[in-house]
């Protein structure tokens, strides 16, 4: 008889498509003890939810440093692109990133007053 072979096995991150460690996440998850159980579904999907914030900001930031003339992303875009995202602004308005600096405020023009001038 012909040895068996044993199906070698694949990784969860290249069953569900993603380049982020589901393996790593679920085991955090269990670690942190934020329930009793924890499913695999779970890990999957929080996994995904990483990736997706993360893609989202990287091409955001990308954008920024294009605009500025740069190659490489520096705090300061990270930082400039979750103030201008409506929604990366409010999952972390309370957060503060090294090196980033504060989003410029635009000066409002103050409208000059009129002297009336007096008749005489």
């Amino acid at each position: 008889m012909a040895p068996s072979k044993k199906a070698t096995p694949v990784p969860l991150s290249k069953k569900a498509n993603l380049a982020f460690p589901v393996a790593r996440v679920g085991s955090s998850l269990r670690k942190g003890r934020y329930a009793k159980r924890v499913s695999t579904p779970a890990a999957v999907f929080l996994t995904a939810v990483l990736q997706y914030a993360t893609t989202e900001l990287l091409e955001l930031s990308q954008t920024t440093a294009a605009q500025k003339g740069r190659c490489t992303i520096k705090p300061r875009h990270i930082c400039v692109a979750v103030r201008e995202d409506p929604d990366l602004n409010e999952l972390l308005q309370k957060v503060t990133i090294a090196g980033g600096g504060v989003k410029k405020k635009k000066k409002k023009k103050k409208k000059k007053k009129k002297k009336k001038k007096k008749k005489k």
